[in-house]
């Protein structure tokens, strides 16, 4: 098995029920064939770069997991038919893709962002 990672665009006429609904369908194909999801993110309501479908926004979802590649086939092909999915992208992680992912969703990255800020704001301190 191999990792994964699809964001998926869905068409901001939805209600949240709605995007819920489609969201558990894919969760589920997902686990129905034998896949592990890692991780899942819903990055909400945002502004696309450009419109698609005439539609400026769109829900953003994030699945991280583990599938069999002949799966991802099927996966795509069952996105391509939904009339609620504006765009989607899989890609395939290797394991530095894998890790880089476990430690930006810990906040590694961000905790070294604020202790060099805390470390430049003390020797802006000392200085003055």
């Amino acid at each position: 098995m191999k990792n994964y990672e699809s964001v998926i665009v869905l068409t901001p006429v939805l209600s949240d029920e709605q995007m819920q609904e489609t969201v558990k369908k894919y969760r589920e194909l997902i686990t129905e064939h034998k896949g592990e999801i890692a991780h899942e993110d819903n990055w909400g309501l945002t502004k696309l770069a450009y419109p698609i479908q005439k539609k400026s926004t769109g829900f953003y979802h994030i699945f991280e997991y583990k599938a069999n590649p002949a799966f991802i086939a099927e996966f795509e092909l069952a996105l391509k038919r939904d009339e609620r999915v504006l765009r989607f992208l899989t890609i395939a992680l290797d394991k530095h893709g894998v890790v880089y992912n476990q430690r930006k969703r810990n906040g590694e990255f961000n905790k070294a962002k604020g202790v060099a800020a805390a470390a430049n704001t003390k020797i802006q301190i000392e200085e003055a």
